[in-house]
């Protein structure tokens, strides 16, 4: 029984193994890029039904200027870029796999110029430049196989226990893994949006203005540990190291 359970947890960690661009770092992912190219189109598409295009032309064809130029830095001739503006007071940006890149009008309220418009929209497009939703959805799948891999010898060895493990395993694994290793993928995510920041000719320096601004915004620092998201101080700190390593 035991050589079964061993085949069964090695099985887990069987999978497609890359690296991401910039920072090199290896990766376990299980869905191909095919998969994920056409879950992020279909998901775009979807959301375009129920969404609002901005109407200011000037504004709209700032977004798309800039998205033009990070895409030539990305060097992906296999992405089908397209950068659109949405009428929407939310201050977020995203990037479906494959280039899809949707702005909020919200967040130009933050990014005072183009060269901080492009921070934000380098970093999105560096989630998915490093796959990090693949990657996310792989690890959660092997957490889903060990959680019942576990189950299976508690119930043989100790069943009285499984309520408790069950219970244990859910609360260890959200705040020891997933948390964490979601804060860890922005921290990357800033790291590739500042080498395309560089790559695109925009001015490095103003990344850290424009995540000053959004603390200003915030108006209090958010505690890290219970965050998917690095604290706003932490991420200044070290997108200023990143920039003066750039500097040099």
């Amino acid at each position: 029984m035991n050589k079964i359970y061993l085949i069964m947890i090695a099985l887990l960690f069987i999978g497609c193994t890359g690296k991401t661009p910039v920072t090199d770092r290896e990766q376990i992912i299980f869905m191909s890029e095919s998969e994920e190219k056409t879950l992020g189109e279909n998901s775009y598409r979807e959301f375009l039904k129920n969404a609002k295009l901005s109407s200011d032309k000037a504004q709209t064809a700032r977004v798309k200027n800039i998205g033009k130029k990070i895409a030539i830095a990305a060097d992906r001739v296999d992405f089908e870029w397209e950068f659109n503006l949405i009428e929407d007071k939310q201050i977020n940006a995203f990037c479906m796999p494959g280039g899809k890149v949707v702005v909020y009008t919200g967040i130009l309220l933050v990014a005072k110029n183009d060269d901080q418009l492009a921070t934000v929209m380098s970093h999105e497009v560096a989630h998915a430049l490093a796959r990090h939703g693949a990657e996310r959805m792989s690890h959660q799948q092997i957490s889903s196989g060990i959680q019942t891999l576990g189950n299976i010898i508690i119930g043989t060895t100790a069943p009285g226990y499984s309520d408790a493990f069950n219970i244990a395993y859910g609360y260890g694994t959200q705040l020891g893994v997933m948390l964490p290793y979601s804060r860890s993928h922005e921290y990357e995510a800033d790291a590739i949006g500042i080498y395309l920041m560089k790559q695109a000719g925009y001015d490095i320096n103003e990344a850290v203005k424009f995540w000053q601004n959004m603390k200003a915004l915030k108006g209090q620092t958010q505690s890290e540990f219970f965050s998917t998201h690095p604290s706003d101080d932490n991420r200044i700190e070290r997108i200023s190291e990143i920039i003066k390593e750039m500097n040099k």
